[in-house]
């Protein structure tokens, strides 16, 4: 009897232990932005190159700017800025005006591609809610699942979107990650991170980026369809010529 006490004691302080050292979503998003970047994202100015468009964007603390820049067909030169005061497009350097319904979208475009450029720094927006799913593993790595959503106030016409990160367990680096949307006729996409580098810092990634067509598929079976090899390889992204300019 006495040993049996005894074990189960044991089981019971392992158990504490056990919970103690858990971390929750937002520790693991946390941990995930500081091994990438951490404080160096929020007084930086990056420039990048996307699909042939230049965009850059520029934090200092709380303000951000952020740019795209392309030539239309005319030989136009268009950016398109987006910041705490909202967006404005610029052809030939001279401020034109826009349809209210047509800056939300330009705005969401423009938003989008730093976000996922910049990723995970963007996760611990106000607007986020991030549950921790669980874990599991993906080419006999640990994975923490993260889902993140976003609250319908200040997330955006697209805040209904779902979002799933699969973020080591050991290094916290953000290796998969999947999204659905419902633009379009909706779509779900699983990206696999590749050509890590650090630049001034700061992580960046390209993507491998899966479609799977059956869209009421969970996201977090999309990892599991992935080493079954029965996602479809839609796209190659790459972010290019990327440069970073840290601030004081």
């Amino acid at each position: 009897m006495k040993n049996i006490l005894i074990a189960l004691m044991i089981l019971s302080l392992a158990s504490c232990a056990e919970k103690k050292d858990a971390l929750t979503a937002n520790e693991i998003v946390d941990k995930a932005i500081k091994n990438a970047g951490g404080e160096r994202y929020k007084n930086a100015e990056i420039d990048f190159v996307f699909r042939n468009r230049e965009y850059k964007s520029k934090r200092e603390g709380g303000k951000f700017n952020l740019q795209r820049k392309m030539t239309d067909s005319t030989g136009n030169e268009i950016r398109d800025i987006l910041d705490n005061n909202g967006f404005q497009r610029l052809v030939n350097d001279t401020v034109v005006e826009v349809a209210d319904s047509m800056k939300v979208a330009y705005g969401n475009s423009v938003n989008s591609v730093h976000y996922f450029v910049q990723l995970p720094f963007g996760l611990n927006a106000e607007a986020a809610n991030k549950e921790l799913i669980g874990k599991d593993s993906i080419a006999g790595r640990e994975y923490f699942e993260v889902k993140v959503t976003f609250a319908e106030n200040g997330g955006g016409t697209d805040h209904e979107d779902e979002y799933m990160y699969w973020i080591d367990t050991k290094n916290f680096e953000v290796d998969y990650l999947a999204y659905n949307f419902e633009t379009n006729e909706g779509g779900l996409r699983f990206r696999k991170a590749f050509n890590h580098r650090i630049i001034e810092g700061i992580r960046f990634v390209d993507y491998e980026n899966y479609k799977y067509d059956d869209l009421s598929t969970p996201l977090s079976e999309l990892d599991e369809l992935f080493e079954k090899r029965e996602l479809e390889l839609l796209s190659i992204i790459e972010t290019k010529d990327v440069k970073v300019k840290l601030g004081s």
